[in-house]
């Protein structure tokens, strides 16, 4: 049996689009059916969970069905889907010397939201133990993010905080690995169980404050004519090297 939204309700899903109202309403929306199946198997409790008649979470307990023309009226895709789930909005806080153990990526004003969500996912993929964004980074919570990380973004730790400061509590023995075209070639960099990975935005590259933490620059060997890499895509390449 469906069970038609109303109009109040209509307008709080469509609000969280926008990020003032996410962090007003202190709640995310996560759409589609693969993300949303996956979270709905060991994921935090949902807010809400709307779906359609066709989904293959009508029968979960607690999804309330909704007529596909409401979905469409909420939902944050040109082509709605059938799984529409609302979480409540959790900012993580970096401990005092928490960059000091284990291995990090940093995310150095990557405004790109399918870069950042697909960076979660290499994060995810290596077995990182955190990301820390930069607060002039995409946000964490939009929905392109979200679906981009494939749902890599609740199974990280991930922390959004000022990164020039936050890389300052680095100690001096743990590097602080920085992309450059003029660096050393990531194919002699040894592995390391400590050390934190920065990458810069799509165009600028690092910003000069976040430059000046860095300990070590490295490089991707390059050998044909291609200006630069994807974010991602060296991000994944360094990881690679960084773990093997």
């Amino acid at each position: 049996m469906t069970s038609p939204l109303t109009a109040a309700e209509v307008r709080r899903f469509r609000a969280l689009h926008d990020k003032r109202e996410r962090e007003a309403q202190g709640l995310f929306v996560v759409e589609g059916e693969k993300v949303v199946t996956e979270l709905s198997t060991d994921g935090p409790p949902w807010e809400a969970l709307l779906v359609t008649a066709d989904s293959g979470l009508a029968t979960r307990p607690g999804a309330r069905v909704i007529p596909a023309a409401d979905m469409a009226r909420i939902s944050h895709f040109p082509t709605p889907s059938t799984a529409f789930g609302v979480l409540r909005l959790r900012r993580e806080v970096l401990g005092p010397r928490e960059l000091a153990q284990g291995r990090t990526l940093a995310l150095d004003g990557v405004q790109d939201a399918g870069n950042v969500g697909t960076l979660l996912r290499i994060a995810d993929w290596f077995g990182l133990d955190r990301v820390v964004m930069g607060q002039d980074c995409a946000d964490l919570f939009s929905q392109k993010v979200i679906n981009a990380s494939m749902g890599s973004f609740s199974r990280l730790r991930v922390v959004t905080a000022p990164l020039a400061e936050a890389l300052a509590t680095v100690p001096a023995t743990v590097p602080i690995l920085g992309c450059d075209l003029h660096g050393e070639d990531i194919r002699r960099l040894p592995p390391l169980e400590h050390g934190v990975i920065v990458i810069g935005s799509e165009g600028r590259g690092l910003s000069p404050a976040v430059a000046a933490r860095v300990t070590r620059r490295v490089t991707i060997p390059r050998f044909g004519k291609a200006e630069s890499l994807n974010a991602a895509v060296a991000a994944g390449i360094v990881c690679a090297h960084f773990r093997r």
